[in-house]
């Protein structure tokens, strides 16, 4: 009986928010028929900021993946600070493991596992590399890039149960990262007075070398990911025999 009675609830849940998006009004965002208030002075204007966003992403960033222009350039701070979230939740993790860290007895993994992973990372590494340099023109970036170069890196830690990634390394390849990601913003700020603001040739629309500073971006934050993740792995892991 509560079986049904949650089906039904479910089914009447899911019928509300069906008649609800039914009632949402889409606008067309190329149209200036329409009108919004400025919450900032109150004024009126005939484009939404999503508008813009979409209208002027590719005059304005030299991108063409507009996600990645807002994520990189229109709200770059946002994206300093998911960076500074995963960089603390990186370092809590190796303080908390730090005296909790035993060798365990893994067993060995069977031989297509181990052989498949060889053949198989420099393809993992290669479309993460791929997914973070190409992400102002395809859909992807930093994040997602970083995160499969340390699936890869994942990989070879189930298949060898002696395999870990130097700490030394891992440090020294996150801390240029965020560098390279704070001086370009330092750079905007010194050379157009405004933190992450682009300061280098826009480029021809649709190549590879385009889009300012925002392939330069990231392609920091792939690696620093790719560091900080393949860092918590590494941690969990325990510590080598």
């Amino acid at each position: 009986m509560r079986r049904i009675g949650g089906i039904i609830l479910a089914a009447l849940l899911f019928s509300c928010i069906i008649y609800a998006f039914t009632l949402v009004k889409t606008y067309d965002y190329e149209s200036s028929d329409y009108y919004y208030t400025n919450p900032i002075n109150g004024e009126e204007a005939n484009e939404t900021v999503t508008g813009h966003y979409l209208a002027e992403t590719k005059n304005e960033t030299g991108a063409v993946n507009a996600v990645t222009a807002i994520v990189v350039e229109y709200r770059g701070f946002d994206t300093l600070g998911e960076v500074t979230v995963l960089f603390t939740a990186s370092t809590g993790v190796s303080i908390l493991l730090y005296n909790m860290h035993q060798k365990r007895k893994r067993r060995k993994a069977n031989l297509i596992l181990r052989e498949g992973s060889k053949l198989v990372l420099p393809f993992i590494l290669l479309t993460g590399a791929y997914i973070f340099i190409h992400g102002h023109l395809t859909p992807g970036g930093g994040f997602p890039g970083g995160s499969v170069i340390a699936s890869g890196f994942l990989m070879m830690m189930m298949a060898y149960p002696k395999y870990f990634l130097r700490e030394s390394r891992i440090s020294i390849t996150e801390s240029i990262a965020g560098t390279i990601f704070v001086i370009m913003g330092l750079l905007g700020l010194v050379f157009v007075s405004y933190f992450l603001e682009n300061f280098l040739p826009l480029g021809g629309v649709g190549m590879v070398v385009s889009a300012g500073i925002i392939p330069v971006i990231y392609i920091a934050i792939g690696f620093k990911v790719g560091a900080e993740l393949g860092g918590i792995m590494n941690n969990l892991k325990g510590v080598e025999e």
